[in-house]
């Protein structure tokens, strides 16, 4: 029986060619290769003039069966049977040491093209999940910055994607809001309110932000500097001044932990102050997350402090389980292969694992995740090893009833870099505020609109540059291999040349404009239904690449690897880039034709645009 996941995976001939080719050579080789299933190694043809693809299994089987690769494929040959997909095959059709040349029936491409023009685009729901993201994590009273470009787009293409497949998404903004960092700054704002220094009601989040950065450095007593200086006897004054800045420090932080312990009470004045900070840092992040055009929304916030009343019953379930142990006062999991699992210290403060296993909990057992998925900086690894072993250890990643386990991915993504090969900072060395990347991005869209368009409004110059400026953003970053850093440079991002954001714009654009000249010359309908005439070799080019996108959206769901998606569209892209060249549209030789291309045409731009919203890039119909 056919399931709907097959069926999305069945327009593409690769995989309708490789299922032929591996029924085919399991027969050839029944008692050399028993039930084992070969790779049929299909790839496009590098030379077309032979086929449109190629078969290269027969080169590394003849090793194993110690044969000739052309009597393997001879073999291959004799068995295979491509009914009504391909051209038959004869001893011709086998080419050098042993490759296999498929040329596909021009009726059966047109017939599968013309499958794949419906309004799912060939893209099929598998079965439904309920599947969890963890994307943005933000943290209260400090600016989103340039490393929150990776989680919070990277993780809304995956979900997005997802989504696109039928599951059921959560998005999840585990937000830094709780513990004592958050308390520093809490009655930091208190004291310089009573003051008069600031106005509750008009306080910013770069007051927030200078805030916390004072608070923190207000509340760490140099200790080791002191005791260097009467080591040393570095002198009078010098020992004065650090002893008066232990004393500081010290009582900062003792007013920083009264502060905590007002609000874990719920003390109705710090909890105000506390609410401020929270609702100034959520809005500023819901903004950008706007201005990002992703689907994160207050809706997905789900910061540390929902889970502050859950700890201490995570760590009694450990310790009745028998897998939390004392460590110097402290409580620790050992897992197998891990370095232990810190869940209480011995001050009985919690920690990120703590909470992080409270969410496990709640997104499995109150949520429903099937599948829950961490879109978090690669550094981590180690943290969420930990926390995956010791949730399922404690049953906390099985739902009720359930024979198995949820499954917990940590999807880890590289560092955004400078032009020095370091990690992309200000002069001053610090984090570049993400806020301000995106105005520069406009502003630098904006500049290149007017040059090339300067006949725009302003009001819509502004539209074009604000979706120019995010596609070129996101793109540059989600067609990076997530895994790895990458280097942040403004000239290739806003390219409109090249895999970048604004090229794949304006091929979305050139399709358009074809259909505002076809509208202008009364040659725009009657091309929904028309007959596809596939003939020229770069019609032919684009049709085998409009059929990989069903699979290419699978791949990315089931890899979460959104790079895939870029290179399918830049690849996609540039096949048409090819026909539109070689290929008369509107002044095609007969009717028959241009509404054949005219169907290709939008067809393509459907498909571009559907994998566009995959990676949460929004189109123009002009730039």
């Amino acid at each position: 029986m056919t399931t709907k996941a097959e069926t999305t995976q069945r327009l593409d001939p690769v995989e309708m060619l490789g299922e032929r080719f591996v029924a085919a050579i399991g027969e050839a080789f029944a008692e050399e290769l028993g039930d084992r299933r070969v790779d049929p190694l299909i790839t496009p043809s590098k030379n077309t003039q032979f086929g449109d693809y190629q078969s290269n299994a027969a080169m590394s089987l003849a090793k194993q069966l110690k044969m000739k690769p052309r009597d393997v494929a001879e073999r291959i040959v004799e068995k295979l049977d491509l009914g009504e997909i391909a051209e038959p095959l004869d001893a011709s059709s086998i080419a050098g040491p042993g490759f296999i040349n498929v040329r596909l029936r021009p009726e059966a491409l047109a017939s599968l093209v013309t499958e794949l023009d419906r309004p799912g685009l060939g893209v099929e729901a598998e079965k439904q999940q309920t599947i969890v993201v963890d994307v943005c994590g933000v943290n209260l009273a400090k600016q989103m910055h340039v490393g929150h470009l990776r989680a919070t787009v990277i993780g809304d293409a995956m979900a997005r994607t997802l989504e696109k497949r039928g599951h059921k998404v959560v998005r999840q903004n585990h937000v830094g809001d709780w513990g004592l960092p958050i308390a520093m700054v809490t009655d930091k704002l208190m004291r310089e309110v009573s003051a008069g220094h600031l106005s509750m009601d008009s306080v910013t989040l770069d007051d927030l932000d200078r805030l916390y950065k004072i608070a923190k450095e207000e509340s760490s007593p140099d200790a080791k500097g002191l005791k260097a200086a009467e080591r040393f006897s570095l002198g009078p004054k010098v020992q004065a001044e650090l002893e008066a800045q232990v004393a500081g420090a010290t009582e900062n932080l003792e007013r920083a932990k009264q502060a905590l312990v007002k609000l874990q009470s719920g003390d109705p004045e710090t909890v105000a102050v506390w609410q401020k900070l929270y609702d100034v840092t959520m809005a500023a992040c819901m903004d950008t997350c706007q201005r990002l055009h992703t689907k994160i929304t207050d809706e997905a916030t789900a910061g540390e402090s929902s889970f502050r009343d859950k700890l201490a019953g995570i760590v009694d379930l450990l310790i009745e389980q028998g897998l939390a142990e004392e460590d110097d006062g402290a409580l620790i999991v050992r897992n197998e292969g891990l370095d232990p699992t810190l869940v209480r210290k011995s001050d009985g403060g919690f920690l990120y694992a703590t909470t992080d296993l409270a969410a496990v909990r709640k997104r499995v057992q109150e949520i429903g995740a099937d599948r829950v998925i961490y879109c978090v900086d690669a550094r981590q690894a180690l943290h969420f090893k930990q926390v995956f072993a010791t949730a399922k250890r404690a049953g906390l990643a099985r739902k009720a009833g359930a024979a198995e386990d949820s499954t917990l991915e940590h999807a880890p993504f590289g560092m955004v870099l400078g032009d020095d090969g370091r990690p992309f900072k200000t002069r001053s060395g610090e984090n570049v505020k993400l806020g301000d990347v995106i105005d520069e991005a406009i502003e630098r869209a904006s500049t290149i609109t007017k040059d090339k368009n300067p006949e725009l409004s302003d009001e819509e110059r502004a539209r074009v540059a604000h979706t120019v400026a995010v596609a070129a953003l996101k793109y540059a970053d989600l067609s990076s291999d997530r895994v790895k850093d990458y280097v942040f440079d403004w000239d290739r991002m806003l390219a409109f040349e090249g895999n970048t954001g604004p090229y794949l714009l304006f091929a979305y654009v050139r399709i358009m404009s074809i259909f505002r000249k076809a509208g202008e010359q009364g040659l725009s309908s009657g091309f929904e239904d028309a007959e596809l005439l596939i003939r020229e070799s770069e019609e032919k080019t684009l049709a085998l690449t409009l059929l990989r996108y069903p699979s290419t959206v699978a791949a990315v769901a089931r890899s979460l690897e959104p790079h895939r998606m870029c290179g399918f569209l830049y690849e996609l892209a540039g096949a048409f880039s090819r026909f539109f060249e070689k290929c008369q549209v509107l002044r095609a030789e007969d009717e028959s034709v241009r509404l054949s291309r005219l169907r290709l045409c939008d067809l393509t731009a459907r498909v571009l645009a559907d994998g566009l919203d995959c990676l949460g890039i929004e189109t123009l119909e002009r730039m």
